[in-house]
């Protein structure tokens, strides 16, 4: 309760309090004292009155005041209300707003997933539709390989079959002229033969004619002696050269070692211990140079090479025809050989080619002679080894032998009497 209406409230009591108890108080023996009392009365009432509406006055100012502050306590009340009213409808509006926004964000998220989702479903589609054409591609392309393939299986077998007969007709051609060359050998073998069995026949009544020729030839005995120690001193000095050689085959071995030519290598050794048996045969026999025609016969061949002349009898023309011989089998050694090691053909690199002292002991030609011969027999058959072919010899009676057309043609030996 506020203060101006409890103050009214007393001011009423005070006054109906103060009535009473003067209606009350006034006995009938003071009725003289009425007019005075009435005076006193009228005075008290007028004080009264008058205080009355002082007091009236004062409690209707201060009612008006109360009434103010109540108006204004009221409109504070109404001010601070409308205030929280307005506060609380900024705060609904702002709720209201808040609450606007997040639905505003949650249709604007909801559009935007479902634009999200109608992109991705677009691109989903698209990648579908990607996939699919790759897919398409990719299988237009395994067609199209199965088909290439098809084709180039059906071209190589086309090819393999062509192949097939050409090599079916190449084989034939090849054995039609294999038998071809079978029969032209066979013949041409037995025209050597004939050849051959017609010079020996004229060899031998050659021989027998030199033979008497040469008895009634034979060199003096001083001639002889001569012939003898010009051989002699040209057999020792062969020795000492095969002995000096030694060191350079071993050199050969080893450099062929390093370079992996093993089928070359093994040919090199077994010339190389050929060579070291021949001298040790050799070197164990006695030469009687009294019992060997070659020192009493005279020369009845001539022979030349590099521009130079020289004269010898039968059994240095046959030593002539060893060396070309035994030069042609091992120059067919020594190319296949290369052949087998896949080296580059070069006949001048072999060792054999370079010693060209196989089969000679050091008696009836010179060193350098029998060199000059076995190397063109050699330079020969290294190219019907390596080549694997016979063109300048033949293969008869379990050996390889230089043709005699051949032999004849390199020798050029021209008789004298």
């Amino acid at each position: 309760m506020n203060r101006p209406t409890t103050f009214r409230r007393t001011a009423l009591a005070a006054v109906i309090g103060a009535t009473m108890a003067l209606a009350i108080g006034a006995p009938a023996s003071a009725r003289e004292h009425q007019d005075k009392d009435k005076q006193v009365q009228q005075r008290d009432h007028d004080r009264g009155a008058a205080h009355d509406k002082a007091r009236q006055k004062q409690a209707q100012q201060q009612a008006a005041q109360h009434a103010d502050a109540a108006r204004a306590q009221a409109r504070e009340h109404q001010q601070l209300a409308q205030q929280r009213a307005n506060a609380a409808n900024a705060q609904a509006r702002q709720r209201q707003q808040q609450a606007q926004a997040r639905a505003d964000a949650a249709r604007r998220e909801a559009g935007r997933r479902a634009e999200q989702a109608r992109h991705a479903a677009r691109d989903h589609a698209v990648a579908r539709q990607r996939a699919e054409q790759v897919q398409a591609r990719n299988a237009q392309r395994q067609q199209q390989l199965r088909n290439e393939r098809a084709d180039a299986l059906r071209q190589r077998n086309a090819l393999q079959q062509a192949h097939a007969r050409d090599q079916a007709r190449s084989e034939q051609a090849r054995r039609n002229q294999l038998e071809a060359q079978r029969q032209a050998n066979q013949r041409r073998e037995q025209q050597m033969r004939e050849n051959m069995d017609r010079e020996r026949r004229e060899a031998s009544q050659r021989e027998h004619q030199s033979e008497r020729r040469d008895y009634q030839r034979r060199l003096s005995q001083a001639q002889q002696q001569r012939r003898i120690e010009q051989q002699r001193a040209q057999a020792l000095a062969y020795r000492r050269y095969a002995a000096q050689r030694q060191s350079l085959a071993r050199q050969r071995a080893y450099a062929l070692q390093q370079q992996r030519r093993m089928a070359q290598y093994r040919y090199q050794q077994w010339y190389y211990d050929q060579i070291r048996a021949q001298q040790a045969r050799w070197s164990t026999q006695r030469y009687n140079y009294a019992n060997d025609p070659y020192y009493y016969t005279p020369a009845s061949y001539r022979y030349g090479y590099n521009g130079n002349w020289y004269e010898t009898n039968r059994y240095g023309a046959d030593m002539l025809r060893q060396a070309v011989n035994y030069g042609y089998q091992q120059g067919i050694r020594a190319g296949r050989a290369d052949r087998l090691d896949g080296w580059n053909a070069d006949y001048r690199n072999s060792y054999a080619y370079q010693d060209a002292n196989y089969g000679y002991n050091g008696y009836y030609v010179s060193r350098q002679d029998y060199n000059y011969y076995f190397r063109q027999g050699f330079r020969r058959g290294y190219q019907d080894g390596y080549g694997q072919q016979y063109q300048y010899g033949r293969y008869a009676n379990g050996e390889n032998a230089i043709l005699q057309t051949v032999l004849a043609l390199i020798l050029n030996l021209q008789s004298l009497g």
